[in-house]
């Protein structure tokens, strides 16, 4: 199970800081777009059960089959949220997309002794029942910054400079 979550853990942030690198670099290489199919399916009851013990105040879900699993997103006050659950109700991870607002103080400063001269302009909570990690995209005058957080250690995972 840990390959296939740490897989979708990394996918999903760099994806997110590439869009924003876009603009950091003159010479940027192109990659071929990436689609993934899902479809809105009935979800099995299960899987509803599951998600409804794990988040009781989400907002407007909305459950795709992919792989045969279900992701469901759905809102939790401001934040977009994801969640991943197998077809017999397992969960498998959480993403919950928010701003340096969402984050635990002892997260925020954690990072913030790291990268004290930059902004938080992103963070993404991911947990899959046994982690918990803060994935954060930083900004200051010179550079973009994306670093990971778990456990009150804070990695650089990627450093672009801004043109």
């Amino acid at each position: 199970m840990k390959p296939k979550f740490v897989s979708k853990f990394l996918a999903l942030p760099l994806l997110v800081f590439a869009g924003l690198s876009v603009q950091a670099q003159d010479s940027v290489k192109t990659l071929p777009p990436i689609t993934i199919t899902a479809t809105q399916k009935t979800v099995p009851e299960k899987v509803w059960n599951s998600f409804h013990s794990y988040f009781a105040n989400a907002k407007d879900p909305k459950a795709y089959e992919i792989n045969k699993e279900y992701l469901i997103k759905f809102m939790t006050d401001e934040n977009v949220n994801h969640a991943l659950f197998t077809k017999g109700g397992e969960f498998v991870y959480h993403l919950s997309f928010g701003h340096e607002k969402n984050m635990p103080e002892e997260v925020k400063d954690a990072v913030k002794s790291v990268y004290y001269n930059y902004n938080i302009t992103r963070a993404i909570k991911v947990t899959d029942g046994r982690r918990l990690v803060w994935v954060v995209n930083l900004e200051n005058a010179k550079h973009l910054v994306l670093a990971r957080t778990e456990n009150g250690e804070v990695e650089e995972v990627q450093r672009l400079k801004k043109s």
